[in-house]
């Protein structure tokens, strides 16, 4: 039995003026999977690439140790599927819906349909055009659990929400992951939400593989060093990951936040980096450091 939910290795898809670029990663059973990069870096073609919903230039992707072409309707049966913008049909409700969608799962519970219904608020009689943005898609979140699925993937569930209603819906998330041990692929550019659920964290720029690191080591391990025009210098051999210049003086993102505490000493401030630090120094700051 392979260790990992969801396998990607050297995927590769072109489009006109954007390709995806060779690019790899994994997600071991029970964990949360954070994909970042900003808009247009390439996730949704991912998570388009996962589901078989375009077809790939050149890459495998494995579900659960099983090959996702050769045994998709195996696989799919075991995803949950919940994208930016809940495509159903405005005149049905959410009772329609699950009568709809069940039969195609073999784990389809009705039971649980109605728990998660009720669990979200969501009227089981009420006209999807009725619901506001936020309600649909915790509809789609019901429906992606509702048949046992072992992998979630998420593509931008929060984007367009306001921070209630998003904090409301990954709490909804959190509890159910805790407490069943699911898989999850969380791609977004809203990188607050994923410094609350998640494990590991992707991040994608310009269709490239930029990292894939366990969060709590980008928690605990890099940092934001804030010091005058000398500090690349100060800092060189350190792992610089890119650098931002102000009126005021110089920031750097290092991946060694201690190392460069204790190469400076009292000439610098150094605070944690945020993910949101990470992608805006890794996509808009000089990149022509060292960063070996």
């Amino acid at each position: 039995m392979s260790e990992n939910a969801l396998e990607i290795r050297g995927l590769c898809k072109g489009y006109p003026g954007f390709a995806l670029k060779d690019v790899s990663f994994a997600i071991p059973r029970g964990y949360v999977m954070g994909l970042i990069g900003p808009n247009g870096a390439g996730k949704t073609t991912i998570v388009k690439l996962i589901m078989n919903l375009v077809s790939r230039g050149a890459g495998e992707v494995e579900i659960f140790g099983l090959d996702s072409l050769e045994h998709e309707a195996e696989v799919k049966s075991r995803i949950g599927f919940v994208y930016d913008e809940a495509c159903f049909p405005l005149d049905a409700t959410p009772r329609d819906l699950g009568r709809a969608i069940g039969p195609f799962y073999p784990g389809w519970s009705n039971e649980r349909y109605r728990g998660l219904l009720g669990e979200f608020d969501l009227p089981e009689s009420g006209k999807l055009k009725k619901l506001s943005h936020g309600m649909q898609m915790k509809l789609a979140l019901a429906l992606a659990l509702s048949h046992d699925a072992d992998l979630i993937l998420m593509d931008e569930p929060t984007a367009g929400l306001d921070l209630g209603f998003r904090r409301e819906l990954l709490d909804h998330l959190s509890a159910i992951l805790q407490d069943e041990g699911k898989s999850v692929l969380f791609s977004t550019h809203v990188t607050s939400d994923l410094e609350r659920i998640a494990d590991f964290v992707t991040f994608i720029n310009d269709g490239e593989l930029v990292f894939t690191l366990p969060k709590d080591e980008l928690r605990d391990e890099w940092g934001i060093v804030k010091g005058n025009g000398s500090l690349p210098e100060q800092l060189a051999g350190l792992p610089i990951r890119g650098v931002r210049r102000g009126p005021y003086g110089v920031e750097a993102l290092v991946a060694d936040a201690a190392a460069a505490r204790e190469r400076c000493g009292k000439d610098v401030v150094v605070d944690r980096a945020t993910l949101d630090d990470v992608m805006v120094f890794m996509t808009r700051g000089e990149n022509d450091v060292d960063a070996r």
